[in-house]
């Protein structure tokens, strides 16, 4: 390779921002913020800057947990080929630039929330950063728990949303959201985790798939957790949250989960298991439209 070809495939600093705030990632926290929001205000009460303030508050909080995040696995990140080129590992950034915008990240988005959306939002983002940072972050090198752990703050987005569009803490409709999140992700990283095994094998994370080689167990709780997402579903009747329509198509969601992770139980192909994981990214936006349609205001 040249050295013109070289520095092409240098990331810019724009490049490198975008990975150390794990933009496409956190697009998802986002997405469940707006739609907490947006289910809480079902019957009315919209505000424009109220979302606007909300959204820019959670990205913020988002982004700069990322950031620390990335300062903590610095040197597992190096030794994993599909982090290896991230702005830290590789040292194009230094590790205090990286505290530092991390740091006013996390500031800015908590004072943010805080005062111009509530503080029930602002501490609830606040516990967030604290649970994903200092709890989950470390977990993952001795305790193949830490995905549970993991699923607690990437649960929270929808639930900072709900309130800060009137819903209160005391009240079904914001926890069964939170439920609804925690279960999505076990399945989700539960493929992700056997995908990418080896690497986290390398870097010494405890994960549930390490050592399934065959991929049975690993598929076998994502089967499990996806038949947990379709009783989910139907919770709504009995909790008076949505109506039948909703029930159904979380169902239809579920079982196609539930059959495409037993496609890979039958093959042991890796790219049924690869199908597995962008079904649960499907699975996400579809479900979370669906109750907001049918959400009983």
């Amino acid at each position: 390779m040249s050295e013109e070809e070289l520095e092409v495939a240098v990331p810019t600093l724009g490049e490198d921002l975008k990975t150390l705030v794990k933009a496409r990632l956190n697009l998802f926290v986002i997405i469940t913020t707006f739609f907490g929001y947006a289910i809480a205000c079902r019957g009315g009460g919209w505000e424009f800057w109220t979302l606007l303030h909300l959204i820019i508050g959670t990205t913020a909080c988002a982004f700069g947990s990322a950031v620390f995040n990335q300062l903590s696995e610095v040197d597992s990140d190096a030794l994993m080929k599909r982090t290896a080129n991230r702005p830290l590992p590789s040292r194009r950034m230094g590790i205090v630039p990286a505290f530092v915008i991390g740091w006013g990240l996390c500031a800015f988005g908590i004072v943010h929330l805080w005062s111009m959306v509530g503080s029930t939002p602002g501490w609830i983002a606040a516990a967030t950063i604290v649970v994903y940072v200092f709890i989950y972050t470390p977990m993952k090198k001795w305790s193949s728990t830490n995905t549970l752990v993991g699923a607690i703050p990437g649960a929270l987005p929808p639930l900072i949303g709900w309130t800060a569009g009137g819903g209160g803490l005391d009240e079904a409709g914001g926890w069964y959201l939170f439920a609804l999140l925690f279960l999505w992700q076990l399945p989700h990283f539960v493929a992700i985790n056997w995908l990418c095994r080896e690497e986290y094998e390398l870097a010494g994370y405890k994960m549930w798939s390490n050592g399934d080689v065959s991929g049975k167990r690993s598929v076998g709780l994502a089967v499990a957790f996806s038949v947990g997402l379709g009783v989910l579903s139907a919770a709504v009747i009995p909790l008076g949250l949505a109506s039948w329509p909703f029930v159904i198509l979380g169902l239809l969601l579920a079982a196609m989960l539930v059959a495409t992770g037993q496609r890979f139980l039958r093959s042991g192909e890796r790219v049924h298991f690869r199908k597995f994981f962008l079904a649960t990214l499907l699975y996400l936006p579809l479900v979370l439209v669906a109750l907001l349609i049918f959400w009983r205001v």
